[in-house]
């Protein structure tokens, strides 16, 4: 049996289509052993390896992700926010709802990698310092709190950490899909789930914040490329899935949960039931017919 491993991109409040998926990979009986995570798929990658890679698990899931519509995690004044981070007057108490958030939930100071059971997790975060991916995981004793924070460290609601000579903040500034940090620990096939969505900056638009959100989708979008074609070039197999909304959702709107989990979970179903079948033995292939296929 291939390594399966899986990847969760970066995507803020639309990692509630993840959601969906896993429930669609969990019921198609799917159970990866390596899950890699940047950002808002740090967290989920991380909440489903703590609850037991099942359908159980992802119904927890969908309580904490209707719980967040009403947490404010990321506040929609981000320009007002960048303006007091630039001028050193951030707002310290949102950094704490993210943080307080996750612990309410069971992923408290002192849980360490060694507690995940029954699969490898790797969160991605990127440093500044050294213009590197920095992955949580590999040290068992490292703390999972840490690594999610880290990993979805995105200015101006989370700032990065200082930490050793290292800057590190959100992971997708480096690996927004971290297919290599997969394909670096032994993954012989891979299910990514991205979160990118072009019409977060359609081409007509205009001003500071357009700019800065086509410049991060470029970003990410050649990031994606040059590490899906490195899975390729190495022969390992790669489902990508680009989860969409039915219509365009910001970063930071988490009310829009509900909706966004069952979208994901159609769009997951419909990428499985033209994947798996491909994913049978020779052996099974040969003795169906066509018309049972």
């Amino acid at each position: 049996m291939k390594k399966l491993a899986l990847v969760l991109g970066g995507g803020g409040a639309r990692g509630a289509l993840q959601v969906g998926a896993l429930r669609a990979i969990a019921e198609a009986g799917l159970k990866p052993s390596l899950l890699a995570g940047a950002s808002i798929g740090a967290l989920n990658a991380t909440y489903w390896a703590l609850h037991g890679l099942d359908r159980s698990a992802v119904d927890q899931m969908e309580v904490v992700w209707r719980a967040s519509g009403s947490a404010d995690l990321l506040p929609a004044n981000y320009l007002w926010l960048s303006v007091r981070t630039l001028f050193n007057r951030p707002d310290s108490q949102i950094p704490h709802r993210m943080r307080d958030f996750l612990i309410a939930h069971g992923i408290t100071p002192e849980l360490t990698f060694a507690q995940i059971p029954g699969v490898q997790l790797l969160l991605v975060t990127a440093d500044l310092n050294h213009g590197q991916p920095v992955l949580y995981g590999l040290d068992p004793h490292q703390s999972v709190l840490e690594g999610v924070l880290t990993s979805a460290a995105l200015p101006p609601w989370v700032k990065p950490l200082e930490k050793d000579d290292k800057y590190l903040l959100d992971g997708g500034f480096i690996s927004n899909l971290p297919i290599e940090a997969a394909l670096e620990h032994g993954a012989e096939q891979i299910i990514a789930l991205d979160l990118s969505d072009p019409r977060e900056a359609p081409p007509d638009a205009r001003g500071f914040g357009a700019f800065l959100s086509k410049t991060i989708l470029t970003v990410e979008a050649r990031q994606a490329h040059l590490e899906r074609s490195l899975a390729a070039a190495r022969g390992v197999p790669v489902l990508y899935v680009n989860l969409l909304g039915d219509t365009h959702v910001p970063l930071w709107d988490f009310k829009t949960a509900p909706a966004l989990i069952e979208q994901g979970e159609a769009q997951m179903r419909t990428a499985l039931a033209d994947w798996l079948p491909t994913q049978r033995p020779w052996w099974q292939k040969l003795f169906t017919s066509p018309g049972n296929a």
